[in-house]
């Protein structure tokens, strides 16, 4: 996986949750320097095909906002990725927009350490690209990239509370560097939904992507039935 240079959640998760799998990392300047500026597309090629080097089968990029930030950002960026390393590529936005389709999720609700400008980015990405509709969602107000790993899960919950629809399929929540897997069976019993998250949906297209049939058990509905999409 390719992360930003101020995540300090994705190896955790992924290490830890990941057993029978090999988990490698490179790390990525950001331009612009804000918490949700894009990677830096030299970083991309040159981490990318040192990846490959290691023989990885597969590339993730673990920075959703990043998708955000154009509308071809995502085709462009999984084409430098595969050219670099000569592996299959994706990114964790059109991971999460996969699992939804695969879920069967069309309206959703979100919370998200994003900004509010970031969120209204999330809510177009998701309704153009995949024709889910953000029906409700809320601002968790993250200030930079470290705030955001070091954030409680539990306002993610306390948000879900508040923006939970009927009609909401299901409870998303973008953010990489947010730590948030071992919360996501008990938000799921707790709200009666499934609830997809940055890792979470990034290990299961991993997972797909790999033919690898790895479910998760107490990891939410995602990792656990391996839905194809």
């Amino acid at each position: 996986m390719l992360v930003p240079s101020t995540n300090t959640t994705n190896e955790i998760e992924y290490c830890r949750l990941a057993p029978g799998l090999q988990v490698h990392t490179g790390r990525l300047g950001k331009g612009g320097g804000t918490t949700f500026s894009s990677p830096l597309d030299d970083d991309v090629a040159y981490q990318a095909k040192l990846l490959g080097d290691a023989r990885v089968e597969v590339i993730m990029l673990a920075q959703t906002s990043a998708s955000l930030s154009a509308d071809d950002y995502d085709a462009v960026t999984v084409k430098r990725m595969t050219d670099a390393s000569g592996v299959p590529s994706l990114t964790s936005a059109q991971a999460i927009g996969r699992a939804l389709k695969a879920l069967g999720a069309s309206k959703v609700a979100m919370a998200t350490p994003y900004s509010e400008e970031v969120l209204e980015r999330a809510r177009r990405y998701y309704e153009t690209k995949y024709g889910v509709e953000t029906v409700a969602w809320e601002s968790l107000g993250a200030t930079d990239a470290y705030a955001i790993g070091k954030m409680d899960a539990g306002a993610a919950e306390a948000a879900f509370r508040r923006i939970d629809r009927p009609e909401v399929d299901a409870l998303v929540v973008p953010g990489g560097n947010f730590p948030t897997m071992d919360w996501i069976a008990g938000w799921e019993r707790q709200f009666g939904k499934p609830v997809i998250t940055t890792n979470q949906a990034a290990l299961w297209a991993v997972l797909q992507t790999m033919k690898f049939d790895l479910p998760l058990p107490g990891k939410g509905r995602l990792l656990e039935e391996l839905p194809v999409g």
